[in-house]
Parts: structure tokens; sequence; C-alpha cells
């Protein structure tokens, strides 16, 4: 039986969204919501869907059994607790949300629902990123020691100036760390562990008009004791591929976007050879970092198909809810250090009280 996929929210992600959908056996988009009725209108017009303007309606579709959010990141919450209450799946949009609260709350909704929850990080998927989660959880790398995520990335003004939402705490949730590097942020907790503590620096250099950092530098330790760099920017021009470094007592790991540069143990078995020929030069986009829609929909594809059979075998996602608020709780704890200049332990108890954000 083919699952019916709406979306919700017509802005250039959903294109993305629908480009997976059609590419997955067992998944149809059948459905799209926007306020705007021109942009459903339109969106349905490119993707062969229904388009509603009303949510609620949209929601009492039978033929709805998934709904995709592609919101803004400060927006997730609302239509993803009314898809739950309508009994329908939901895939959010990187970040889950913006706050630990609005996480808590949607994961909660979903739960007590007794429907699915994902948060989309098609970076997870891509070769070099399994492989190097193989090799870490077969204990390859023996002692972990480093893992640092480079993100130097470029946006323009006219970017954040192509959208009020842009650049903003309320709907933005921060800047280059929250919107553009969270994903390398996700694939560092899932291949070195939880974070123990965080110190951190962010700064606001090169563009205007907007509320958050387009620079941030954070140096972790993480639980198993390895310490680890994030770096994260908007205003690194001309914008580069992000890096993955992963270090070990025996063994060592550089991925550049879904190219496998590196990868280099102690002792080497048959297979590495045939992993490094298959793994290099696969990246066939600018990956987003100097143009957003400049990346493919293949890590998606590779999402929604794992969401599909975790609907149809009735499992957990391999990206859940607490997953995706992993991350989260990260970024927040960068900024709550990079604002006080004092180190943050982790877990967090609750949000952090942030002055940059609450005055605005």
């Amino acid at each position: 039986m083919s699952l019916g996929f709406a979306i919700v929210g017509c802005g250039m992600i959903a294109d993305f969204h629908a480009r997976a959908i059609a590419d997955l056996r067992g998944a149809k988009l059948v459905a799209c919501y926007s306020r705007n009725g021109e942009r459903a209108t339109e969106f349905a017009a490119n993707h062969d869907c229904a388009a509603y303007t009303d949510l609620d309606e949209m929601l009492a579709d039978p033929a709805v059994d998934v709904v995709s959010i592609c919101t803004p990141s400060g927006a997730h919450m609302e239509p993803g607790v009314a898809a739950a209450r309508a009994g329908k799946h939901v895939i959010v949009e990187k970040p889950l949300e913006i706050t630990l609260k609005r996480c808590d709350k949607l994961i909660s909704e979903c739960e007590k629902a007794g429907v699915k929850l994902s948060t989309i990080f098609p970076s997870r998927f891509h070769g070099p990123s399994v492989e190097l989660k193989k090799a870490i959880d077969a204990g390859r790398f023996g002692r972990l020691t480093m893992g640092d995520a480079y993100v130097k990335w470029f946006r323009t003004q006219a970017y954040y100036d192509s959208g009020a939402w842009r650049g903003t705490w309320a709907l933005d949730g921060g800047g280059a760390l929250m919107n553009q590097a969270i994903h390398s942020v996700d694939l560092l907790c899932w291949l070195m562990g939880d974070v123990a503590e965080i110190s951190a620096y962010t700064s606001l250099l090169a563009h205007e008009r907007i509320e958050v950092e387009d620079v941030a530098v954070a140096t972790l330790k993480f639980q198993n004791g390895a310490l680890g760099v994030i770096e994260a920017s908007t205003a690194s021009y001309p914008g580069y591929l992000k890096r993955i470094e992963i270090s070990g007592s025996q063994g060592s790991a550089i991925m550049e976007e879904e190219d496998l540069k590196k990868w280099e143990f102690a002792k080497m078995t048959k297979k590495d050879q045939a992993i490094q020929e298959r793994l290099a030069g696969k990246t066939h986009t600018g990956g987003g970092a100097a143009d957003p829609k400049a990346i493919g929909h293949h890590g998606h594809t590779a999402q929604f198909k794992d969401f599909v059979d975790a609907i149809k075998k009735d499992r957990e996602p391999l990206i859940n809810g607490p997953e995706g608020r992993r991350a989260v709780e990260v970024i927040l704890a960068i900024y709550k250090a990079a604002e006080t200049g004092k180190s943050v332990p982790l877990p967090l108890k609750s949000d952090p009280v942030l002055k940059s954000r609450s005055s605005k």
C-alpha cells in the first residue's frame, strides 16, 4: 500500500521533499498546504497534488498518511502537533524546533498520538557517514581523541533579505549554527557521542539587518573524553564544502561533503581500499556551501525511505524526535557559552535564557 504524503509550507526546501517523495516506491505526494493560496496552487501544479490553504481541511483528507513540515524553523511545532493529533505521521525539516520546550512538545504529542516522528538530517545517509559510523562502532579508531566539524559557507546579503524570517531569533532560531551547520553538529554527535561541556564564541561580522550570528567557533569535550571543534560561518567567501574529521589512537578519517578524503588505520584491511575507491569524488553539487539550492535530494530520499519502512514495520525511524532534539541542545549550549563567556555543561536542564534572543 502506498503512503500518501502532504507538505506543509511551499518554500524552497519543499521542492526537495517533493522530489524525494517522487523517487520513492510506496509513497505519493497527495497534498500541499500554504497560507498563500497562489503559492499553494503553483506548488500543487508543479508536483501534481491537491492544494490547501486550510491546514485542518488538509489534515482531514483521508488520503494523507504522512505530513512533511517545511515551514520556517520556529514554526515547526504548531503544524507538527496538529498533524500528530490528526493521526498523521510527521517528518520535520531541520531543526526539529528552535527551543527544547518546543522540541519536547512535538515529541510528546507524537508519542501520545502513536505516530512516527523524524527530523531531516540527510547527511547521515551518505556513504562516507555510514562507513565512518560502522568503523567507529567496530572500534577501528581505537580510543577516540578528536572530532571536528568545519562549515565555512557563504550567504549573500540578498539571501537574508529574501525572507523576513531569515536571520531572526523568532523564526530562524539562530544563524550559521542553527540554520546551516546543524547538519554537521548532528553528524558529529552521531559519530562521537554525546557532548559533556562546551565553550564558544559567536559574532555577526559580515551581514546587515539580521539578529543572529554569521560566525561561530566552539570547543567541545565529549562524554567519552575526546575533544573537538565546531566552526560555522555564512561569511566565508566563496564558501567551501563542509568537513568532518575524526581522529583516534588507531585511525583517522576525513569526510568532505560526500567525499571520503582520508581513511587511514594502524591495521588496514582488504576492504579499506575498496571503500576509499567507492567513496572518493562522490560530491556532485555545491553542497549548499554558497548556494542553498545547490544540493541533491538523494539524502532526503534515503531518509524518507527509512521513514516509510519504519511506519510499515512499526519501528523507530533511524533519526527520530530525540535524535533531532540533541543537535538543537548542543547549539543552544553554544549560544549560552558564547553569551556568558563561560563553559556550559550538558545535558541542559531546560532552555538556556539567552539575552540576545529574549530581547528580540
